[in-house]
């Protein structure tokens, strides 16, 4: 993953994906504090996770919801057969993950972006008065419309359930996609 800063030295005939710049991951977690946490803040690195692989997959999410109302008005869940996943995650030991948070997260906040702060076990990850303005600078681009719409469901959807109980719910519900997965296996729809 290399910073858009670098990019120049590189040949332009090498194709270059967004999944492979580090300011496409940053303004994905940045508008995900913004618009899924509260006053631009998520308390734990297993909860930003969960409700990332959300935003990334949102036929999983589709089918979370669905569970979610289900559970509520005693439906079943339907799958979706869309299959579009903005940028792949595996398989980690509490459930979907992307090794490149350190990475983002510390840009982030070497760039006054966010600030982290330990709370007791966790870490409050919280948008900083500039990453705030930021984000909403963000969220007005066009190319983010899908996105922030995809995070306020998300929000309403889950924005109150705590990391562990999306953690316990993604591995219910997708057990054959994630649970049996090997760890460190890309994870696909």
């Amino acid at each position: 993953m290399r910073s858009l800063n670098r990019l120049g030295a590189q040949p332009a005939s090498l194709p270059l994906a967004a999944d492979d710049v580090l300011e496409f991951h940053a303004a994905r977690l940045m508008l995900l504090m913004e618009f899924c946490g509260t006053s631009g803040r998520i308390d734990g690195l297993t909860k930003m996770a969960k409700l990332d692989f959300f935003a990334r997959y949102p036929d999983f999410f589709d089918i979370a919801r669905a569970a979610e109302a289900a559970q509520a008005d005693g439906m079943v869940p339907l799958p979706n057969d869309n299959r579009t996943v903005e940028a792949a995650m595996v398989r980690h030991h509490y459930g979907p993950w992307d090794k490149r948070y350190y990475h983002v997260l510390s840009h982030l906040e070497a760039k006054a972006l966010i600030s982290v702060t330990k709370e007791g076990k966790s870490f409050r990850l919280a948008l900083t008065p500039l990453g705030r303005e930021r984000a909403k600078q963000l969220a007005a681009r066009p190319s983010f419309t899908t996105l922030v719409g995809r995070l306020k469901q998300i929000k309403a959807t889950f924005g109150r359930k705590s990391g562990t109980y999306l953690k316990d719910m993604i591995y219910r519900l997708f057990d054959q996609e994630v649970s049996r997965r090997e760890m460190g296996k890309v994870i696909e729809q």
